[in-house]
């Protein structure tokens, strides 16, 4: 399998001057484990990837993880050289900025690298602090291999390096995951011509089954991305239903934390930590909120911000939007709250709007209050049922309904 040049890329792994090499003992493992070991290992070895080594300083265990097909994932138990190793400071994308810098585009390709940290060799000096034991013996690898600490940033400059001049314009990178976007076939055509070129120029491969070429919308790191804007990949959408973690997409909940506040509560030192009805209805709000969240909209820099805010007895919620290209209706971009502390919980109505537009620093509100209302003007629709609330302000045909 061809394999980017050295004189593009090399993976290097550093040590600590203070670390000493671990050896660690072969694990024991099932029969018919230690079976889907061998046979993942001479695959490896047959594909150029290992070779044999002995006497290592560095030797660690495999971890077999099983598929779907009842094959195993053969992973490498990396984590006495992780600590031993520091950190690469490259950077990986914002993945919530790579995701909106493909909105407003009609036509997209999704394509995945083939094996992609094994197109990247491992620098001859540091092959054998990658050492693994088996029941087969004892391996190394020639090339990059995953569970490494800093192989996602190496795998991250070598994609800068090569795509630069594409990138953030024509296509977005994050590790192995790429994206083409444009807004005709014509201009879709180009860049993929250009994309392939540079991929064959450089012998990177990519793997066919799991890319996706001029789909008018499809699934980029956990979001579903299309030209109406993001939405929430339904599968953690269930995976939501399933298990309460919700960080990962506050930004599409409206007013998350007053919607939580009972079950935040039971993380407070004193309480006692009883999962009652509050909690299960608030966990099942949010559920029932999610099977149907709103598409965010990507901020577009040529028009004004504008910025609700919702003051509660216990949190602040906020909702940043801005026009539509009518400039009649207004499109949700984030949804942010915050909690108050027990400080501020104390604060008179007015105080704590106070504190609510310190908070989101609210000078974006300004934009709002200084423009005018317009004709057959649609507001957002907010999910602010039953609650004494506060506005900031009101056009003519605005009613308190109608506002946070």
């Amino acid at each position: 399998m061809p394999r980017l040049s050295t004189d593009i890329a090399v993976h290097r792994i550093p040590v600590k001057e203070e670390c000493k090499p671990v050896q660690q003992k072969l694990r024991t493992m099932r029969p018919d484990v230690a079976v889907k070991i061998r046979e993942e290992v001479k695959k490896q070895f047959d594909a150029g990837f290992l070779k044999v080594v002995n006497y290592s300083e560095w030797v660690t265990n495999v971890v077999p993880v099983p598929k779907k097909d009842g094959k195993v994932w053969m992973c490498v138990d990396y984590r006495d050289l992780n600590k031993a190793s520091p950190k690469d400071n490259f950077p990986l994308p914002h993945i919530d900025t790579l995701v909106d810098n493909t909105t407003c585009y009609s036509l997209f390709s999704f394509m995945d690298g083939f094996s992609g940290y094994n197109q990247i060799k491992m620098h001859p000096e540091d092959m054998e602090k990658t050492t693994f034991i088996t029941l087969c013996g004892t391996f190394c690898y020639k090339v990059m291999p995953f569970g490494l600490k800093t192989a996602g940033a190496t795998y991250q400059r070598e994609m800068v390096t090569l795509f630069h001049n594409m990138m953030h314009k024509e296509i977005e990178v994050y590790v192995d995951d790429m994206i083409a976007k444009s807004q005709t076939e014509k201009e879709h055509v180009q860049v993929l011509r250009k994309l392939f070129l540079r991929l064959r120029k450089f012998q990177l491969k990519l793997n066919p089954t799991k890319c996706t070429f001029g789909a008018r919308s499809g699934k980029l790191l956990g979001f579903v991305v299309s030209e109406k804007g993001i939405e929430v990949d339904p599968d953690k959408v269930r995976a939501v239903q399933e298990l309460p973690s919700l960080n990962y997409i506050a930004r599409f909940i409206s007013q998350l934390t007053e919607k939580c506040d009972p079950i935040f509560r039971l993380l407070k030192k004193h309480n006692p930590d009883i999962w009652d009805d509050e909690c299960h209805k608030a966990f099942d709000k949010i559920k029932e909120y999610l099977s149907n969240t709103p598409v965010l909209m990507s901020p577009s820099p040529d028009k004004p911000l504008i910025l609700y805010l919702t003051v509660f007895d216990n949190s602040i919620g906020c909702v940043l939007g801005q026009h539509d290209e009518t400039g009649k209706k207004e499109k949700a971009l984030y949804y942010l709250s915050k909690k108050f502390t027990e400080c501020e919980m104390r604060y008179s109505p007015i105080e704590k709007l106070c504190c609510a537009l310190k908070s989101v620093k609210g000078s974006a509100i300004v934009d709002f209050l200084a423009s005018r209302a317009l004709d057959y003007y649609e507001p957002l629709n907010f999910d602010f049922i039953n609650e004494d609330l506060m506005f900031v302000a009101a056009t003519e045909e605005d009613t308190l309904e109608d506002r946070p």
